[in-house]
């Protein structure tokens, strides 16, 4: 079923495609100013360095992503339902702790997001605007399904 998206981060934009062709147009450029042109050798040029930038930009938006929708928390390859997130405010980042997304550490440029989960540890979100998604996910366990108990999902009886 397709949730709306509460809050998003792509991981990169698309303008790093820009820097074959541009590269190119200089180089054209600086061939041009010397008198003899090869434009078919820069249109090469331009390709080449575009196809693996694109590689790149497409693996970032991937591996970086970050979607906050009703039912889950995806960072990378990772999906966290919230079902399991006990706590996102107050919760201190733990050295350790299970970085969200695959990754060995926060991706650079992000800010750490700790949560702790319903069975007792805290694993690492992250996000470039950290307190935006920590305000997101707040926001939903704050409205979350009062039979629920005690926070874990099962009621005690």
């Amino acid at each position: 079923m397709d949730q709306p998206t509460l809050y998003a981060e792509p991981g990169t934009s698309w303008w790093p495609l820009l820097w074959g062709p541009v590269f190119a147009l200089l180089g054209f450029g600086v061939e041009a100013l010397t008198g003899s042109t090869r434009p078919l050798l820069w249109l090469l040029v331009a390709l080449l360095l575009l196809l693996p930038t694109a590689l790149w930009v497409q693996g970032r938006r991937r591996l970086y992503a970050v979607r906050l929708t009703p039912v889950a928390l995806h960072q990378g390859r990772d999906e966290l339902p919230l079902r399991d997130v006990e706590a996102v405010d107050g919760v201190e980042p733990r050295a350790g702790a299970k970085v969200l997304g695959g990754g060995w550490s926060l991706p650079r440029g992000t800010e750490a997001v700790p949560l702790r989960l319903t069975d007792g540890t805290v694993v690492m979100g992250w996000a470039r605007d950290a307190d935006a998604l920590r305000a997101g996910i707040g926001k939903l366990l704050t409205h979350r399904d009062p039979g629920r108990g005690d926070g874990r999902g099962a009621t005690r009886g």
